[in-house]
């Protein structure tokens, strides 16, 4: 076995580049070193010095402790759901207590019966004129809508401005809204008692506002007006009367803006929905 003497000092110098580059960290002696022997025998040798030292309890003062002892966790309040039939009976309380889409803005941000309030972080309320009669209605809003506190925003938005361009629509001169107005965590969807939460806001929204015609955008809020579980492929461009206060509205649903950012070879089908929804525009 060749030692380190036998190697001339270059030799020895490339020798040790050579193991840190390798990420050798330790060498090993020219004799063995029984290290687990060794650590034993120190370990043996402090032992009488422990003994011969008193021990010595730690005593604490009450302060003392009392100022080592963990802190309680301050409270934090948060918004607790109602049960659901409770919740759903508050909810359509604060909803027909409305008398104006005001009021009824003031009353859906104060609600704090629905869960999907909790995780949301802005309410989202219809925009746009309600003197127009033409109401666009949504499911729900996305990260966007919640983002900015306004529905139809974002790419969506901007998708559904040229669809409403189109056909000679303007956003600022009809309204948009959703039926559910706080965005589900993760854009899933409403369970079935959320729905039935949000259910008196949407209804009563549009009994104050008094569309003479709807246009219901995707599978979601086909299904809430129409009911069935039918997809939005089999439930649009048929136009149905929806429940508007003591009356109703003609309603007719189609695709989804997401959706046809998702499936553009779908806007063939928007494109029926929307000039039948124009043509029924004329006839107001």
């Amino acid at each position: 076995m060749i030692s380190a003497q036998d190697l001339s000092p270059a030799e020895l110098a490339a020798l040790l580049h050579f193991h840190a580059d390798a990420g050798v960290d330790w060498l090993l002696e020219d004799e063995p070193l029984d290290r687990f022997a060794e650590f034993a025998a120190g370990r043996q040798a402090r032992a009488p010095q422990r003994s011969r030292e008193p021990q010595q309890p730690e005593i604490r003062s009450a302060p003392q402790q009392a100022a080592r002892a963990p802190a309680a966790a301050p409270s934090v309040p948060v918004n607790v759901a109602l049960p659901d039939d409770q919740a759903i009976a508050s909810a359509r309380f604060a909803a027909e207590s409305a008398r104006s889409l005001l009021e009824l803005k003031t009353a859906l941000e104060s609600f704090n019966g629905c869960n999907l309030k909790n995780s949301a972080r802005n309410t989202v309320f219809a925009e746009g004129d309600p003197s127009s009669g033409i109401m666009i209605i949504g499911p729900m809003p996305d990260a966007d809508d919640d983002r900015e506190g306004a529905p139809f925003t974002g790419k969506t938005g901007l998708l559904l401005d040229r669809m409403l361009a189109a056909i000679g629509l303007d956003r600022s001169k009809l309204m948009l809204t959703n039926v559910v107005p706080w965005r589900p965590p993760g854009n899933r969807s409403p369970s079935g008692p959320e729905m039935e939460i949000c259910r008196p806001f949407i209804e009563r929204q549009i009994a104050l506002a008094e569309p003479k015609v709807l246009l219901l955008l995707g599978n979601f809020t086909a299904r809430f007006f129409f009911g069935g579980s039918g997809t939005i492929h089999t439930m649009r461009g048929q136009w149905r009367d929806v429940a508007v206060g003591a009356g109703t509205a003609p309603a007719i649903a189609t695709l989804h803006p997401q959706e046809l950012l998702n499936a553009p070879a779908s806007k063939s089908l928007a494109w029926n929905d929307l000039l039948a929804f124009q043509a029924r525009l004329r006839d107001l």
